[in-house]
């Protein structure tokens, strides 16, 4: 080997340790990556950045943007009423559940297409009394088999199109991988439907059944004497005089009840203050501010609740700002105007004190907050509302408006008239003219660490290829697999992939594993079409662990699920896969 390849195969190797040790989130891996291959001549330094610019990375970005775009405009509104006849019947509703996420992980993001089903889910777990975690790992699979049928259903697919423009001229089209994606899909529906959900060990799960919340025991009434130290300093001045988890709810002055009072509000001698805690710290609060116990016990969601003030479920989503933090960081109340009354996780309560408890991806929490603001409040905190919502007049409009130009898009694609990235750039633009998604959303709606991940990966795979070091790779491939037919080279590629998807980002791995697939068919003098098919279905297929795909990472918590769970439900879904993927491969795309 030469010094460059030796080079390139070690910055590789770097590269794969710490995308597996997950120390460093995987677009800072790359980025030093991208400079270490610059910085030792690997690639000239002009090209760089050239990864930013490539159609793939503009593709992802602005199938993000489409998918915030329908969530906005109400489509998973309209889809689940679909399934609203189903309640109590939970195995047809984890049926109908899973085909759901599947179409819809067809035609816009997959994680998104999760984070707009799973209060959905979680919602109907909750109030049938089954617990969450059968559900939710099939969910997050059924959304990673969805990507498999189109083009944009998922990253690796587009990457793998863009490689073979370079090949061939002309890339993937929209529905080219549906013939095999279809039949995927549909096995591994089937399985995880019929089987799948039959090996998670519910048995010990902690995603419980049952009622998440129980506040009434936690709610009280104390009054403000004239001779109280609580006269004239503000509601949050009070709460700071301990050290305890309580907070003040609401407050009655003169005959009026005033829900979610402004922290800053002044206290009066004839107040009466509604309080959440626990009863040591209605102790607590009650001889530091000099307060009169009025009543307690006898309170219940309904005096929490105003014509203005509602109380609301929610779950911590992905990305959220809440994670990692706890609630004396977040200052909830002061910030937004909102107070957190109860936290629930893996489907239990969490009892101990709740400005202590730092959050995690999937909690459930119960805030009680402004009517007219609270959309937008959960939106700014990343949180997805469990309650369903109506579809209006005025959202189903833009429904109307927003699937109808998402369609025409895909059909100037489908006809060959414009360029994927250049059609879906242009829907993105007029989802910002026509107010289906606000100019502040519109970079919110970016995943941009996949877009660093991917913009800093295509020049180090550039880099591979030029120094030799994938036409190594290549021929062992060939050299091991010598005397074996076709069909068993790419039967290999595709379980290699699939364990490395596993491990590390399932953009990386197509990135990685594309041009060898190219240089592998090259060597044996056939169609590189069902190579690159084959490392898009593995590079999709990350069932093994909790790690190989967000998705799998977003139902950890709320599911209740350990990392060992995976591969139980996963190791036999990857087999189904692999069974019907390769007669169909060559069948469909003949080497």
């Amino acid at each position: 080997m030469t010094i460059q390849q030796w080079m390139a195969f070690g910055v590789l190797g770097a590269a794969l340790v710490l995308f597996v040790w997950g120390r460093w989130r995987y677009d800072v891996v790359a980025v030093f990556a991208l400079l270490a291959v610059t910085l030792l001549g690997l690639i000239p330094a002009e090209d760089a950045f050239d990864g930013f610019a490539h159609p793939a990375v503009i593709t992802v970005a602005a199938v993000l943007i489409i998918s915030r775009g329908l969530l906005n405009a109400g489509m998973i509104d309209a889809v689940v009423k679909a399934i609203s006849p189903l309640r109590g019947r939970e195995n047809l509703q984890l049926a109908a559940q899973c085909v759901i996420i599947a179409l819809l992980s067809g035609f816009m993001n997959n994680v998104g297409a999760l984070a707009l089903m799973l209060p959905v889910a979680l919602q109907n777990a909750y109030r049938d009394g089954y617990p969450p975690g059968k559900t939710l790992m099939p969910l997050a699979f059924a959304s990673l088999l969805g990507g498999l049928v189109t083009l944009i259903g998922t990253p690796p697919n587009i990457i793998i199109a863009t490689f073979r423009a370079q090949q061939t001229g002309e890339p993937f089209g929209m529905f080219d991988f549906a013939p095999v994606g279809l039949l995927i899909a549909a096995a591994g529906l089937v399985y995880l439907v019929i089987l799948g959900w039959r090996l998670i060990p519910l048995n010990r799960n902690k995603g419980a059944s049952g009622p998440a919340f129980v506040i009434d025991n936690y709610i009280s009434e104390a009054s403000v004497p004239a001779e109280a130290k609580a006269v004239g300093i503000t509601i949050a001045e009070l709460e700071g005089l301990v050290d305890a988890d309580i907070a003040v709810v609401g407050l009655i002055r003169d005959g009026t009840r005033r829900l979610v009072p402004a922290a800053r509000l002044r206290l009066r001698t004839g107040d009466i203050l509604v309080l959440r805690g626990d009863t040591d710290s209605l102790k607590s609060m009650i001889d530091a501010g000099g307060l009169a116990l009025v009543g307690d016990g006898d309170f219940g969601r309904e005096e929490l609740r105003s014509d203005e003030v509602d109380l609301y479920e929610a779950v911590v989503g992905p990305g959220s700002p809440l994670i990692g933090r706890s609630t004396s960081m977040l200052r909830l109340r002061t910030v937004h105007g909102v107070n957190l009354l109860a936290v629930a996780r893996q489907g239990q309560a969490i009892e101990e004190r709740l400005d202590k408890i730092r959050f995690r991806a999937g909690d459930v929490i119960l805030l009680q907050g402004p009517r007219k603001d609270m959309p937008e409040i959960l939106q700014r905190i990343g949180c997805l509302p469990l309650a369903e919502r109506s579809l209006g007049l005025d959202r189903q409009r833009r429904l109307l408006l927003g699937g109808g130009l998402f369609a025409i898009a895909i059909g100037l694609v489908v006809f060959g008239l414009v360029p994927v990235h250049i059609a879906f750039i242009a829907v993105a633009g007029l989802y910002v003219v026509t107010g289906i998604i606000r100019l502040n959303e519109l970079y919110t709606a970016i995943d941009w660490p996949v877009i660093v991940l991917l913009g800093a990966m295509f020049p180090v795979g550039a880099a591979l290829e030029a120094t030799g070091a994938t036409g190594l790779v290549a021929g062992g491939i060939v050299n091991v697999t010598s005397g074996l037919g076709v069909a068993w080279v790419i039967l290999i590629l595709m379980v290699v992939t699939m364990f490395v998807s596993d491990v590390i980002n399932n953009n990386a791995t197509a990135v990685l594993m594309a041009p060898i697939a190219v240089t592998v068919a090259d060597r044996l003098g056939v169609q590189s079409d069902p190579f690159l098919m084959a490392v898009a279905i593995g590079a999709s297929c990350a069932f093994l662990s909790p790690i190989g795909h967000q998705a799998n990472t977003l139902v950890m918590e709320p599911g209740g699920y350990r990392f060992g769970d995976y591969w139980r439900v996963g190791l036999p879904l990857e087999v189904v896969i692999v069974a019907v993927a390769l007669p169909a491969l060559m069948f469909f795309w003949p080497p």
